[in-house]
């Protein structure tokens, strides 16, 4: 069985396609800069092999699908002879509202329920919804499957999810927490439960996820009970670029002080704020860490700001869950950087927490393993996610079915 995996930005596709019998990737890419000038494809045969980047022009999200399909099929460079070799399609989604609890064949329902929560996710669930379009012009008779990033955390119970604010609004508007990355919490928390030789069922889970966005999620028993993300992406730990929790009264005030719109207020917080806004330097902290801890003053407590909240939340969701049996690090951040683990875990001797310095340091770029000593009560693991299999796994599952 063969299923292409996508996931359509606003002005970029990212696609793998996968042969499900030995859960291999026959070839992946990505094409950028989607109704732009200068529009890009980049082709990798499996998951090691040599990329090859294609520019070409690219109106739109079905051209563009158009044209990875044109890669996979080519007679010198392709992985499969004709389309008809694909069995089906699986779409990241990023907002199902409390539409969804798993993954669901689309339907002409499930396309107008994505609808529906169009303005809780406005710059992702319409680009999202292109690609499912796209594949029903050029592959009408394909089936197709919706994987929610909010789907995994439905099971969360409502002292998790309901804000304090007047309950009329989560009755009439459904505002409430609904969390993200939903798909890459659930992959490496079931990987975490191989490499601890339990069954997930058993454990006791904080899993971090720290890309550009970031979020952590508290997992018991296979279930997600509680996570940073709330009703946006904006709420939780301090991001690349965004600010995460804070006095909403702030807000109040610096729009009045500075006479900001609501719009320009929503770049504030979202696309001015986080690591970017506290060292006036970048959003990426590899920029920061380099010359780390001396690079400068604001690098430095960028970094440690940073690193102070998702310690915070690591404490909170030992409460959460009475106890923990693993912290795993996942995503570009939580694989890559050794400085942030290491400031993270520093003095949590008292829960049990003892890193090994020397694992950290050699545990990343793409590496998986425990970090921890072996008397450490509860163990450290950096698990490289891979949002993408669960996708394609959820889709091999549901059209069996």
């Amino acid at each position: 069985m063969k299923i292409l995996v996508l996931n359509c930005g606003s002005s970029s596709i990212k696609y793998q396609l996968f042969d499900m019998q030995s859960n291999s990737v026959l070839a992946k890419g990505l094409a950028q800069r989607v109704g732009q000038t200068g529009s890009t494809i980049d082709f990798r045969k499996g998951n090691d092999g040599k990329k090859d980047v294609y520019t070409m022009d690219i109106p739109d999200h079905k051209v563009g699908i158009q044209k990875i399909f044109d890669l996979l099929t080519d007679k010198q460079t392709g992985v499969v002879k004709s389309l008809s070799e694909l069995d089906a399609v699986g779409h990241r989604i990023v907002h199902g509202g409390d539409k969804f609890a798993h993954s669901v064949l689309i339907t002409e329902e499930v396309k107008n329920a994505i609808k529906d929560c169009i303005h809780f996710a406005p710059l992702h669930n319409p680009p999202n919804l292109k690609g499912v379009e796209a594949i029903e012009a050029i592959m009408p008779d394909i089936r197709q499957v919706a994987v929610f990033d909010t789907s995994f955390h439905q099971t969360m119970a409502p002292e998790a999810y309901i804000y304090g604010i007047p309950y009329r609004f989560y009755r009439d508007k459904k505002i409430r927490r609904y969390g993200f990355h939903g798909t890459s919490h659930r992959y490496v928390a079931r990987r975490a439960a191989e490499l601890l030789g339990k069954a997930l069922e058993e454990c006791k889970l904080i899993t971090v996820h720290l890309g550009n966005g970031c979020s952590v999620c508290a997992v018991d028993k296979g279930k997600s009970v509680d996570t940073s993300m709330g009703h946006t992406p904006l709420e939780g730990l301090v991001m690349g670029t965004r600010c995460g929790d804070m006095d909403p009264a702030l807000i109040l005030h610096l729009m009045k002080d500075e006479n900001l719109s609501v719009a320009e207020m929503d770049n504030l917080l979202n696309k001015s704020s986080g690591v970017l806004g506290i060292s006036e330097i970048s959003s990426d902290l590899r920029d920061l860490e380099e010359g780390w801890p001396n690079k400068s003053e604001k690098a430095n407590l960028a970094l440690d700001v940073y690193s102070h909240r998702i310690k915070k939340y690591i404490g909170a969701y030992m409460a959460v869950l009475n106890g923990c049996d693993a912290i795993i690090w996942t995503a570009g951040v939580g694989e890559n950087s050794p400085i942030v683990r290491s400031i993270v875990h520093k003095n949590m001797d008292w829960f049990g927490i003892k890193l090994d310095l020397d694992k950290n340091e050699v545990t990343w770029r793409g590496a998986e393993g425990d970090i921890t000593t072996p008397d450490s009560k509860v163990k450290v693991l950096v698990i490289p996610t891979n949002e993408e299999l669960i996708i394609a796994q959820d889709t091999m599952e549901i059209i069996s079915n």
